[in-house]
């Protein structure tokens, strides 16, 4: 085995190549991708074909692979006998025609996984098993980035504040704060926060699931957050992954957001999703 990590001309991301992730590996192996994984946000392993079980078992070697959010009852991959681990991203049904799995169709905003909650978790791992000839390809963000990036005016305005994230497991639609937050999952986090194990700051709102920022007035709140939605999503700042089948994307969700982009209804898209429990959100000083 000759593990290379190739970083991409992107300001995110780099390629694995020369690794079987159906191996256990050595510690030292486990070390070097962590730490490369931390250093690029998101890595690429080409070339896996990797059954449920074993995409799970090497996701273990870098922490305890985390449960979803959605409720179980609501999962259609529970009803297709996944056990609450794994999310299925594809627009397949069965032969009764109901979805087997969720985000079935479409674009999808830039998110953080996870951010409505009280413990994010801080890795996701989707694997591409089947895809469409054009489109379904996912943007990374770099979040480091884009706090260097935020005018130093609006810095000092909302330090040490927090924001509101709420999702009501839509695509393209906010939740509307008017109508209340019963029912709906969300959690005030830092908007600024601390990641803990690089030690660096990171920009953490995101157009799908930030809400509004605690203690300002409502318009002023939707003002900064449009501003700082637009600079987390600047292109100079985004990769944009083309899938190939047999890919394996990792990425940091506490210092980068995703997004997916549009891809012809009628054809199937199928990736197989699991993530790794993380700890409470700290704000940067």
């Amino acid at each position: 085995m000759t593990l290379t990590i190739t970083p991409f001309d992107a300001p995110i991301g780099a390629e694995v190549t020369g690794v079987d992730l159906r191996n256990a590996f050595d510690k030292s192996i486990v070390d070097e991708i962590y730490q490369a994984w931390l250093d690029h946000l998101v890595l690429i392993f080409r070339g896996q074909s990797l059954s449920k079980d074993e995409q799970v078992a090497f996701a273990n070697q870098f922490g305890d692979v985390g449960i979803r959010a959605t409720p179980k009852d609501v999962q259609n991959e529970v009803a297709n006998g996944y056990d609450g681990s794994i999310m299925l991203v594809t627009n397949q049904r069965d032969e009764k025609g109901n979805y087997i799995g969720s985000l079935q169709d479409g674009e999808m905003w830039f998110h953080h996984d996870m951010s409505y909650r009280p413990e994010p978790h801080k890795a996701t791992l989707l694997h591409a098993l089947k895809l469409p000839s054009t489109g379904g390809n996912t943007k990374f963000a770099n979040q480091y980035l884009a706090y260097e990036n935020i005018p130093d005016d609006i810095k000092e305005r909302i330090r040490g504040r927090k924001v509101l994230q709420a999702y009501n497991f839509t695509m393209l639609e906010k939740v509307n704060l008017e109508e209340g937050l019963d029912d709906i999952q969300h959690q005030w986090q830092p908007i600024f926060i601390k990641h803990p194990e690089t030690g660096k700051t990171a920009l953490y709102v995101s157009r799908l699931i930030s809400a509004m920022i605690e203690n300002l007035p409502r318009e002023e709140s939707d003002d900064i957050l449009g501003q700082l939605i637009e600079i987390a999503e600047d292109r100079a700042i985004v990769y944009e992954h083309v899938w190939q089948p047999g890919d394996l994307a990792m990425w940091d969700n506490r210092c980068s957001t995703h997004a997916r982009t549009d891809f012809p209804a009628e054809e199937a898209r199928l990736l197989r999703r699991c993530t790794l429990e993380g700890a409470p959100m700290v704000g940067a000083a």
